[in-house]
């Protein structure tokens, strides 16, 4: 297997394109990066010049001073200046690069958010069914912390331990090539033990961001369904599944972090060892008068090398205990790397649709041709191979026939579904939950493609349809209402941006949410946050209808829109949905049947099959399936 690939859970993991990809990121701050690598190599210059500095002091003042009557002290006094100098540059270097890598860390953060979000957005609603909310969101926090860690800390210590590394064996080999065979001897074996150390914690490194994605998964989960937990009493259940996920969590943390963390006791006491090695050997060099080798040629070893090499010593050997403590921060950083680009190389929403929706005009002869501006009437754009192009007029004809859908392969939950919807019709839908009704609804939206048949808007197979186009033809209202962080004003705008406020206010008197609206601290400039939490169910549920109605779009479907408004509130907004559902098409799903009387045709599923099909009065007449559910009870459970 290729070195740069590593084995997890089933799936080979390219670290070395993980590596790749993210210096990709990084390297995009070129400029910033190399006055990093500037003053890395000033704050590494002037460490072992201090380091250097002690045998000057001790060979050349020091000394000499000390067999002296009268010591003059201004050569002394001079060179302490010059060093003060120098340590001044080499503090003033490292605030530099730490200062600029937060710069460089927070930029390739923006980038990768930036560019996670945009993909995000392209992906296919399947996605976002099989994965749960948590784990999404941990791409953004957890995932992306490590980053900022390794970046902005990791990184630059790594840097400046190989830069540092490179000059303190060059001085190192100025001073003694005996001492300096010697350490790094003892350095290939602490590297040993590091390497050693260090791959028992990989492993659990990328184990753990996956825990704490699967926490957060369950957490945001359990805040949604707070309310249900308590009503069924279910505490004490809650706690122990948590319990267990965050046990799972430790255990990775812990195995994890365990090795990680004794890397830098290890690496400092063996340093100390050295340090003690080094005097013992140093020492018995100068006792036993042995030639001292070095790269100025031939010497003796001194008081000042032996004090010099020893701190130079320290120099050399805290890199290696820096870089063995930052490898934690890299093999986390790299584990939520690959969780970030498995996200971004989630292939996105594929769409092959070359029909566009267009404003028209209508010229004298009947015909339509694109108007630049908005007009009202829209049609579809049609280009043909020959270069020619075919407007057709957008009425919101919608025919399904013969159509099968799987969700997964082999389990087929839709049958040989066919239907029609001329323009302006009501078509509801009813049946038991998970009949089929609302994935009716997701394939004409294309959520989800077809196993078999076709689906035709307005005659052209849906196929052809940019998705964007068709869906800003398709108004819905869903259950399960979101409103966004914003003004009710900008909540009604969400599918109409240049919707003046005028025609946000025509749609919610329509709709009847006009009264609660003023009714509002400051009526519809009241900002909504926390989705809309400060108004109850049926507020909210009238705010999404009046969102539809400023889309004012030629196809609406309503999944169980009317179901979190009480029955009285009801009435009053059926009226004005009757009048937003004038003149378009409409798909209708309801629990409440009382809601579906007035449709032109009421189709009736089950298990995936329309079963019985046709207007209230036909299918109560029929006395099937539609007639037992009226009459046993007005709310289908």
């Amino acid at each position: 297997m290729n070195r740069g690939m590593r084995m997890h859970g089933g799936r080979a993991k390219d670290v070395r394109g993980t590596v790749k990809r993210l210096m990709g990121y990084v390297t995009r701050y070129r400029l910033r990066l190399a006055l990093v690598l500037v003053f890395i190599i000033l704050n590494a210059v002037a460490s072992v010049m201090s380091s250097m500095f002690i045998r000057t002091l001790i060979d050349d003042y020091i000394s000499p001073l000390l067999l002296e009557a009268n010591p003059v002290f201004s050569g002394l006094m001079q060179a302490l200046a010059v060093m003060a100098c120098i340590y001044a540059a080499g503090i003033a270097s490292g605030y530099l690069y730490n200062r600029l890598m937060v710069v460089v860390a927070q930029g390739v953060l923006r980038d990768v958010r930036d560019e996670m979000f945009a993909h995000m957005q392209t992906l296919p609603v399947r996605y976002f069914d099989t994965h749960t909310y948590g784990d999404v969101m941990s791409h953004y926090t957890n995932d992306t912390d490590t980053l900022r860690q390794m970046i902005a800390q990791a990184l630059p210590q790594v840097f400046s331990s190989i830069v540092t590394l490179v000059v303190v064996l060059a001085s190192m080999l100025s001073l003694s090539l005996w001492l300096t065979l010697f350490a790094l001897a003892f350095a290939w074996l602490m590297m040993a033990v590091t390497r050693k150390v260090s791959s028992r914690s990989g492993t659990y490194f990328v184990r753990q961001q996956q825990s704490l994605a699967t926490v957060n998964g369950f957490i945001e989960e359990m805040i949604n369904g707070q309310r249900v937990v308590k009503v069924f009493c279910h505490e004490d259940k809650t706690v122990d599944d948590f319990k267990h996920l965050n046990d799972e969590l430790c255990h990775n943390a812990t195995e994890a972090n365990k090795f990680a963390n004794i890397m830098g006791p290890i690496t400092n006491n063996m340093g100390h060892i050295l340090y003690v090695l080094l005097a013992v050997l140093g020492a018995a060099l100068s006792l036993a008068q042995v030639p001292n080798l070095s790269l100025t040629g031939l010497g003796t070893v001194t008081l000042g090398m032996i004090a010099s090499f020893m701190t130079l010593s320290r120099n050399f050997v805290m890199p290696l205990s820096q870089v063995s403590q930052q490898l934690a921060s890299v093999i986390m950083a790299l584990a939520g790397a690959e969780r970030i680009f498995e996200l971004m190389d989630e292939p996105g929403e594929h769409d092959d649709g070359y029909v566009t929706l267009v404003n028209a005009v209508r010229k004298p002869d009947g015909s339509l041709d694109q108007s630049p501006t908005r007009t009202g009437l829209w049609a579809w754009k049609h280009p043909h191979h020959d270069g020619t192009l075919t407007y057709t007029e957008l009425k919101g004809d919608i025919v399904l026939d013969d159509v099968d859908f799987a969700y997964e392969e082999g389990k087929t939950v839709l049958h040989n579904i066919s239907l029609y919807a001329k323009p302006g019709q009501k078509i509801a839908f009813v049946g038991a939950t998970g009949a089929g009704k609302t994935t009716i609804t997701n394939l004409i939206n294309r959520f989800y493609d077809i196993a078999d048949g076709k689906i035709r808007y307005d005659g052209i197979n849906i196929n052809k349809i940019r998705k964007s186009d068709l869906r800003r033809s398709l108004g819905m209202v869903l259950q399960d209402v979101n409103l966004f962080t914003g003004t009710v004003m900008d909540n009604l705008r969400y599918g109409k941006l240049d919707a003046t406020d005028e025609e946000c206010i025509a749609a919610a008197k329509l709709v009847n949410a006009d009264s609660f609206i003023r009714m509002l601290p400051k009526g519809y400039d009241t900002v909504l946050s926390g989705d809309g939490s400060g108004l109850s169910q049926g507020q909210r549920q009238l705010i999404s209808i009046a969102r539809a109605a400023v889309a004012d779009p030629p196809v609406m479907i309503l999944d169980e829109a009317t179901s979190s408004i009480d029955t009285r509130t009801e009435a009053i907004v059926q009226k004005g949905m009757d009048a937003l559902m004038d003149g378009r098409t409409v798909f209708v799903i309801a629990h409440r049947l009382s809601t579906v009387r007035n449709a032109k045709a009421i189709m009736v599923l089950d298990h995936g099959r329309i079963i019985e099909r046709g207007d209230h009065a036909s299918l109560i007449a029929q006395k099937g399936m539609y007639y037992r559910l009226y009459t046993g009870a007005f709310e289908l459970e």
